[in-house]
């Protein structure tokens, strides 16, 4: 446990952004499943609006990294269109 007023502060800090960033990865992770899960392509591309929105809020946010965002959408996109 810390000692220092400002380590304690710091502790208390970190808590509440490691709540807030896994609530956000938790939801995020949760719509890219949703993709990938669907087996018709409409579905699948409606799914695939709502996980975009998701995955840049979480981008902005800075719970992960642009780069990584880009992979996550490609990657979907690429799964949506390759579908019959």
């Amino acid at each position: 446990m810390p000692k220092l007023k400002s380590s304690k502060k710091r502790l208390l800090i970190n808590k509440k952004a490691q709540l807030r960033n896994r609530a956000a990865r938790s939801k995020m992770r949760t719509a890219i499943k949703t993709v990938q899960q669907a087996t018709d392509k409409t579905v699948a591309q409606e799914a695939l609006l709502q996980a975009f929105s998701t995955i840049d809020k979480s981008a902005k946010g800075r719970t992960i990294h642009k780069n990584m965002a880009a992979r996550y959408k490609s990657r979907l996109a690429k799964l949506v269109q390759n579908m019959n």
